[in-house]
């Protein structure tokens, strides 16, 4: 059975992915002048010497158009091969999730009939990409998504969740727990339940997927029935950690400064605490199954360590630590670079059978 394309009637996808929620642009992240301001005179001749307007905006551009190679051309012999090529036999589609906002626009990754995986939507591996908060969207992630699924003959759900600076904490979580919702409550027309979910992400989408069970269960919703973290931001106290004060300053994946810039774009300092920013402070009893995964070079390896054990001293009954001696941060990103990349998903498709698929 194809799910629901949300509750907005037999519109186009056309129509709906004008109006999905990640194209809005009026979040109260955003800055303004306002006229009856006593200091606008002095924003006004800003906005006249400077383009963007503030210096976050400034600063904003170049992360959004570098990222991933996007504000050039790249020689696709350097690259390598596109996921479509390494994983054929995995089909994608577009679907729409119901949020109070708009619609939330997701990519559904299916193992094809005939394949080696097993089709269905029975199992569900919720998808949060990277970015650090504040770039990317799920085309970015698609060999993660396609591989996971090829892997484990899961559907994947990857969700285009809303941005900071313009939308920061909580909103893109909020995107989340409505699909979550939506897959739940039986309107999605996937034949799921909770246990049957796993939040799964990348970087600062692995903070969604790390922060996500503690989200919904305070929404009064089911957690679900597993957790899957690659490199996932646990503390948003970056400071606390020797292994970020040795290796972030002259961090190559990314560093200090970049670090500092998405903290505060995504979030204001009384919030790095929050158990929905910063799980390694949150009740952390009756946690689902969590695999974590990180490099020894990544400079977040302490608080992963640190997540880990707390998960343990909370009485989690499955908590695996994945820890990959020199690697760095998105060890897992590109295919074929290293042997640790295989091995890591090696340990997703054990994981996974070992918690989503046993019930299955």
């Amino acid at each position: 059975m194809q799910p629901s394309r949300g509750s907005e009637g037999p519109k186009r996808n056309a129509e709906l992915e004008k109006e999905s929620v990640e194209h809005l642009t009026d979040g109260p992240g955003v800055s303004h002048i306002d006229p009856e301001d006593p200091a606008s005179p002095n924003y006004e001749l800003i906005s006249r010497l400077r383009t963007p307007l503030t210096l976050r905006d400034i600063m904003i551009e170049p992360v959004r158009t570098g990222y991933v190679g996007q504000d050039r051309h790249i020689d696709p012999k350097l690259l390598p091969p596109p996921p479509a090529e390494l994983f054929p036999d995995v089909s994608v589609d577009e679907v729409f999730a119901p949020s109070p906002d708009g619609p939330v626009r997701c990519q559904v990754y299916r193992p094809k009939e005939g394949s080696s995986g097993a089709p269905g939507d029975s199992t569900i591996v919720l998808y949060f990409h990277g970015g650090g908060f504040m770039v990317g969207r799920s085309e970015d992630t698609e060999f993660l998504t396609r591989k996971i699924c090829a892997q484990n003959g899961v559907t994947v759900i990857s969700i285009n969740y809303r941005l900071a600076p313009e939308w920061p904490f909580p909103t893109g979580l909020d995107d989340y727990v409505a699909v979550y919702r939506w897959l739940l409550d039986g309107g999605s027309r996937f034949d799921v339940t909770a246990d049957r979910i796993a939040f799964c992400g990348d970087s600062s989408g692995a903070n969604f997927a790390a922060a996500m069970p503690l989200r919904v269960r305070d929404a009064g919703l089911p957690v679900p029935g597993a957790v899957v973290a690659l490199a996932p931001l646990c503390d948003f106290n970056f400071e606390r950690y020797e292994s970020w004060n040795r290796l972030a300053p002259k961090g190559i994946v990314y560093d200090a400064a970049f670090a500092g810039f998405l903290r505060g774009a995504y979030v204001r300092y009384e919030d790095w605490s929050h158990p929905h920013v910063s799980p390694i402070y949150g009740d952390l009893q009756g946690y689902p199954p969590a695999l974590l995964i990180v490099g020894t070079e990544d400079p977040i390896v302490d608080s992963v360590h640190t997540f880990a054990d707390k998960l343990k001293e909370a009485g989690s009954e499955k908590v695996e630590l994945f820890v990959r001696e020199g690697m760095p941060h998105g060890f897992y990103f590109f295919p074929g670079l290293f042997k640790e990349e295989a091995e890591a998903y090696a340990a997703v498709r054990k994981f996974l059978e070992e918690t989503l698929l046993a019930a299955r």
